[in-house]
């Protein structure tokens, strides 16, 4: 049961009758939506087993027809998809290997586990990838791979190209983890530097059949940015990579090791990532679990519930964090002076997953930043409340899940001499919203599908 720790905390912030009355429906209703989308809820809903046959949301395997059944894979969710998966599939699993975050480890019994970091990758994350890869190697034509994939697998499974190091790949995504790309970005170029990702577990795996049960953090949903995609056919090339790379003024920034290989890949020395005409994938099917449509029909259900007029606005949202955060509040200042595009009692909801273009020396995540940049159009509104949270419940490099910001979210910080335009500049939002007291803890969920944006207008 995933739970908002410092619920009654963040309630009694709200100081008026209908601030508090705005925070309980809108923490409650996230609390809701993280148990409804928890991996081993979806999972049960894609897969079942009956007698030896594995129906996976309309693929049907024949366990006994296979002579080996092997789990791998990585993520923030995988460790939670691994257990469950044991549950089904009991003595059919042969032998398994998942990367999960670090403190992320499960009590399975065949399946085994290895601790790495993120978001940026270790030498853990290494010997996991080179671990996978020793099972997927020994597959068979007449074996099963079961392939568990979420978000943050990129970081976690982790195999630089011979001339990079694990320190060169750490040194570029801190890079690009500051520079605003967006992860369709970032993981084409990390694509390029991997002997794993980019469809390569397919290729090696081959001609064992793969099953890939995803769970996906990405919007849109395509299959070779989740985790960087590394048992699908990647779309991309290694002269997308160096456009990135350049268009984000990084070329010089990062280590001469990557720019090597992406020039050669470019020339055509080092082979490109496996494409949709490699028959290595002929046997592999893949289901989505669960995604940021899961998401937010997860978060309305509640809401409508309570009674409020729901409006999702979007599935899919992207952008820069504190632009995104200053749309989503004027929207709730409409709804609350106009009633327009809804009347109240409103609940307004987007998901998605937007980026942080770091400029300052600060601590924070995009939610944290969202809702700093959102409280400022919504300030002296009674009844108005905008929060974002991570699924994960780890939102940027912070232990904070997001934050929440209502109409007297200014006032409180004015009165303990915080200006909130100096930290929104510092990017600095944990600290703003630690002083006030208004960050949102759940500790790791299990899952991370994408992030969450809510308002509520009473």
């Amino acid at each position: 049961m995933i739970t908002i720790k410092n619920k009654e905390r963040l309630i009694k912030n709200g100081q008026t009758t209908l601030n508090q009355n705005a925070r309980a429906l809108i923490l409650e209703s996230l609390e809701s939506a993280l148990n409804a989308v928890h991996p081993t809820r979806l999972m049960r809903s894609k897969l079942s087993l009956k007698k030896s046959v594995l129906k996976a949301n309309g693929h049907v395997f024949d366990l006994d027809k296979f002579n080996n059944v092997y789990v791998i894979g990585g993520g923030k969710a995988s460790g939670s998809m691994a257990k469950l998966l044991e549950q089904i599939l009991g003595r059919y699993i042969t032998d398994g290997f998942v990367v999960v975050p670090q403190g992320g480890n499960q009590d399975t019994r065949i399946v085994e586990f290895c601790e790495a970091s993120h978001p940026t990758p270790d030498r853990i994350a290494v010997e996991g990838a080179r671990h996978i890869l020793k099972i997927v190697e020994r597959a068979k034509r007449d074996d099963l791979i079961i392939c568990l994939i979420s978000g943050g697998g990129s970081s976690l499974m982790t195999l630089p190209k011979d001339k990079i190091t694990i320190n060169d790949v750490r040194e570029a995504t801190n890079a690009f983890l500051k520079s605003g790309a967006t992860i369709d970005e970032i993981n084409t170029v990390r694509k390029h530097l991997s002997n794993f990702k980019g469809g390569w577990v397919a290729k090696k795996a081959y001609p064992a059949t793969i099953l890939n049960l995803i769970l996906s953090d990405v919007v849109g949903d395509p299959l070779d940015v989740i985790s960087s995609g590394p048992t699908v056919p990647d779309t991309t090339t290694f002269g997308d990579a160096i456009r990135i790379v350049k268009k984000y003024d990084l070329w010089e920034k990062i280590p001469r090791s990557i720019r090597t290989v992406l020039l050669e890949g470019n020339k055509g020395y080092i082979p490109e990532t496996p494409k949709t005409s490699d028959k290595a994938f002929r046997k592999v099917y893949n289901v989505i679990i669960g995604n940021s449509r899961s998401v937010c029909h997860a978060i309305c259900k509640p809401l409508k519930l309570a009674g409020l007029n729901t409006l999702l606005l979007t599935s899919t949202l992207e952008g820069e964090a504190r632009h995104v955060g200053v749309m989503l509040a004027s929207i709730a200042r409409e709804v609350s002076t106009s009633g327009n595009p809804t009347s109240k009692p409103a609940g307004v909801v987007a998901c998605g997953e937007t980026t942080v273009s770091v400029t300052g020396k600060g601590l924070g995540g995009r939610n944290q930043e969202i809702t700093l940049a959102a409280a400022a159009e919504i300030e002296g509104l009674d009844g108005v409340i905008v929060a974002s949270l991570s699924t994960d419940g780890v939102d940027g490099p912070t232990d904070a899940a997001g934050a929440i910001a209502d109409g007297r979210t200014r006032l409180r910080a004015a009165e303990i001499g915080l200006n909130p335009e100096d930290f929104l500049s510092d990017n600095d939002s944990y600290h703003f919203f630690s002083m006030v007291d208004d960050l949102i803890f759940t500790g790791s969920t299990g899952t991370n599908i994408t992030d969450i944006s809510i308002m509520v207008i009473l």
